[in-house]
């Protein structure tokens, strides 16, 4: 059920309804891991209708270019578990797609990294 945003959103106060109203009562993800450097992306423009809830469409609207999910959160102006369950809502309908970090174990050799520091001195 959507309700409209004049209903729970007063521009003065900010939301009126508590943020699990937004997401229908979910407080985690769900399969998805994402964090606060996850890169997300809209895979396509943001459709005329059909989205979903007005937050759904706000997500969507900034993830036309590359952002992490600490930034949509940020621009959004919701909490950080909130727009995690609104980016999973949309991951799950292929309307956003997602990248996370390398994991620690797969970081860069200690070689790697002396050749980069000596390259970057030798600019």
């Amino acid at each position: 059920m959507s309700v409209p945003r004049e209903t729970w959103f007063d521009e003065e106060a900010g939301p009126l309804v508590r943020s699990y109203a937004v997401t229908g009562g979910r407080t985690r993800s769900g399969r998805f891991a994402l964090d606060l450097i996850t890169l997300v992306v809209a895979l396509h423009p943001v459709p005329e209708s059909g989205v979903g809830e007005p937050e759904h469409a706000r997500i969507l609207g900034l993830c036309q270019q590359p952002a992490s999910v600490a930034e949509v959160a940020a621009r959004v102006d919701l909490p950080l578990p909130v727009v995690k369950v609104l980016l999973s809502d949309l991951i799950e309908r292929n309307l956003v797609l997602f990248r996370t970090a390398a994991p620690a174990s797969e970081a860069p050799s200690q070689h790697v990294l002396q050749a980069v520091l000596d390259g970057i001195r030798k600019l």
